[in-house]
Parts: structure tokens; C-alpha cells; sequence
């Protein structure tokens, strides 16, 4: 015989539920901070419009026509001049090396090019194809309408740039986005699983044998790490193996060099990864800290939206997250054949990253039960 029922029986569950809730403070503040954080990243973040992309002149005529030229280049609001160069191969090594998006090239001709009026450019736009989005707002440039202050633009059409897209004529998505996911998936597999390490050992019982033992807790968490940097390196060998013979990616740099990142990154997340399962109580704690920390990885790192069409705020937020460093790293090896000197900037954040965050994990970690 079914029982009826219950309004007060069910009312004193939610009650209790509730209750439950308000105790355990990391969940409650997953529900309210999650929705939050989404809502403020997705708004702040997607931005179609992008402006100020930083780019470097590198200026022959060195004339009020040239110097006009610049100028009315960046009030067009799309690019912002950071750097003024004397070499022209300059330009496409600082857009190798990701010190700029584009670089301007204008010869010393320029001015004759402009008044001879046949339709040749006036001026050459270099620009890093690699990111399909900031390709797109550059190449708009092309079409720039450059009229000196002293034609009456009715008399004679407008000056144009010519733009060159490097590395991603074609501008194919998925050359950006397969070295991308390399970032995503090594930060998704090696933050979470030793995320919930430790916590695993004291849910299942097992640190009472680990405080038995002579394991020092360098040893131990060293031992932890170990497994997973092999994992991390067969997820690379996978993802860069399939992302050749199924996409048509290769690797345009030294695989050595994108191998000792690789190796710099995954330490960087797995030292994250065990100071999450030190402050976490429980597995489902920890996996809460890892989703706190991987939406912003995902939505400001540069993965899904260009990093420079950020607000300031944003971007600031995006230079503590490892990732967003690992994506200029995979993306200028991969795509831009890199060297080691473009790319000590960010190994040096991600190296520093990795022994603090090892420094704070062995502090925390005590090898005992609570």
C-alpha cells in the first residue's frame, strides 16, 4: 500500500537539503559564483569588434605624407603603433615571434606610388594569419582609405595597403584552434587528476600507510607527479599526430622546443593541480575548484576569443592563468616556427608559476589525518 504524500515531509527534506547547502560552503559558493563568473567573462570577452591590435611601423620615407600615413592608419582605432623599427625583416620577426599582430612597411616611394595613380599600393601590411579573428580586423585595412590633406578626395581614389597574411594565407580555423586545444586538453586532464589526488589517498583510507612509511612529502608528491607527466606527453604525441593527419597542421618549429614547453606546461598544471587536492576536503571539492578555475581558462586565455579584444581588466586577469601563456607558446611554435628568445617571457612565467604553486602545495600538505 503506497503512502500519500507528504507536503511537511517534503518541506522538511528541502529544509534539511538547504541546511546541507549552507554548511557546505564551496558548493554554495559554486552556485552563486559560477553563473557570475559566466555571465561577466561571456560579456567582457566576446568581442567581434576588436580594436587597438598592436603593431610595428617600419617607416623609409620618413615624410609628412609617411608619417601622415601612420597616423591615420591608427585612428582608424583597428591597430595601435607599440614599435618603430629601421629593418623591414624586423617587422616579420617580431610578427614571428608574437611581439606584435601586424607590422607596417612603408617605402620611401610611398608618396610617388600615391600620387601616380596606378592603383599600385602605397604601403605593405604585414599580418599574423595564425589568429583567424585578428587576421579578419587586419585585412580590413586593405581597403583603407588614405587621402592626404591636401587632395580633395574627389579628384583622386583613395591610397591602399597592401595586406599579407603569414602562416594562414588561407586562413583555415583549424590551424588556430588544434594547437589551441592542446592547451585546453592538457590543462583540462593534468589540473583535474592530480586535483584529486590527494584527496582520493585520504577518502579511501590510504594515508594512514603513507604516514606510516618513511614517503617525505617532497617524495610523495613528487611520486604523484611523475605518471602524469607521461600521460601529458602521450596527450601531446596524440594531439599534434592527429591534428597532422586529419587536419593538415603541422609543426612548423623545432619539435624539441615545443616539447621542453610542453614539459614546462604540464609541471605548471600539475603543481596547480596538487595545491587544489590540499585545499579541497573532498573529490567533488576538488573538481569544484578545477571548474572555478578552468571557465576563465577556456574563455580569456586566447582559445575562443582573441586576447586582444579584451578589455584591460580581462587581460590582466588573463596573465595569472597559465594557459593563456601556453597559447601564445603552442600557437608561435606550431604555426610561426618560434624561437626560444621570442618565447622567454612567457617559459619564465609558466617556470615561476610551476615552483610557487610546488612551493605552496608541500606547505600546505600535511601528512596526516585531519
Amino acid at each position: 500500500m503506497t503512502r500519500r504524500l507528504s507536503p511537511a515531509r517534503v518541506a522538511a527534506v528541502c529544509v534539511k537539503e538547504v541546511m546541507q547547502l549552507r554548511r557546505d560552503r564551496l558548493t554554495f559558493a559554486m552556485v552563486v559564483m559560477i553563473p557570475l563568473m559566466q555571465l561577466l567573462m561571456f560579456g567582457y570577452s566576446i568581442n567581434t569588434k576588436i580594436r587597438h591590435i598592436p603593431i610595428a611601423v617600419c617607416d623609409h620615407a620618413a615624410s609628412s605624407f609617411s608619417r601622415q600615413l601612420a597616423q591615420d592608419v591608427q585612428a582608424s582605432q583597428v591597430v595601435r603603433i607599440d614599435r618603430q623599427v629601421s629593418d623591414p625583416s624586423r617587422l616579420e620577426e617580431m610578427v614571428r615571434n608574437g611581439e606584435v599582430s601586424a607590422g607596417l612597411f612603408i617605402p620611401h616611394d610611398c608618396e610617388h606610388r600615391y600620387y601616380a595613380a596606378n592603383g599600385q599600393p602605397i604601403a605593405q601590411l604585414l599580418v599574423d594569419g595564425s589568429d583567424t579573428v585578428l587576421a579578419s580586423a587586419l585585412k580590413s585595412l586593405g581597403h583603407f582609405p588614405f587621402v592626404p590633406g591636401d587632395v580633395v578626395p574627389m579628384v583622386r581614389d583613395p591610397g591602399n595597403l597592401a595586406v599579407t597574411l603569414l602562416y594562414n594565407p588561407s586562413q583555415r580555423s583549424e590551424l588556430n584552434t588544434i594547437p589551441g586545444l592542446l592547451g585546453l586538453i592538457l590543462t583540462m586532464t593534468m589540473v583535474m587528476f592530480t586535483a584529486v589526488a590527494i584527496v582520493r589517498e585520504r577518502e579511501r583510507g590510504n594515508m594512514e600507510l603513507l604516514i606510516a612509511t618513511p614517503v617525505q612529502t617532497v617524495e610523495l608528491m613528487a611520486g604523484k607527479l611523475v605518471p602524469y607527466v607521461l600521460i601529458g606527453l602521450l596527450q601531446m604525441s596524440i594531439i599534434l599526430w592527429l591534428g597532422w593527419m586529419l587536419f593538415q597542421v603541422p609543426v612548423a618549429g623545432s619539435w624539441l622546443l615545443l616539447v621542453g614547453c610542453c614539459l614546462v606546461f604540464i609541471f605548471a598544471n600539475l603543481a596547480l593541480g596538487l595545491l587544489l587536492s590540499t585545499i579541497a576536503r573532498t573529490q567533488m571539492g576538488a573538481i569544484q575548484l578545477f571548474i572555478f578555475l578552468f571557465l576563465p581558462s577556456i574563455l580569456l586565455s586566447g582559445f575562443m576569443f582573441p586576447y586582444q579584444g579584451m578589455p584591460e581588466l580581462a587581460q590582466h586577469l588573463a596573465e595569472v592563468l597559465p594557459m593563456t601563456h601556453f597559447m601564445r607558446i603552442v600557437r608561435a611554435v606550431v604555426l610561426r616556427d618560434a624561437a626560444l628568445a621570442g618565447l622567454a617571457g612567457d617559459l619564465g612565467y609558466l617556470g615561476g608559476f610551476f615552483v610557487v604553486a610546488m612551493a605552496l602545495a608541500i606547505f600546505r600538505f600535511k601528512k596526516r589525518l585531519d
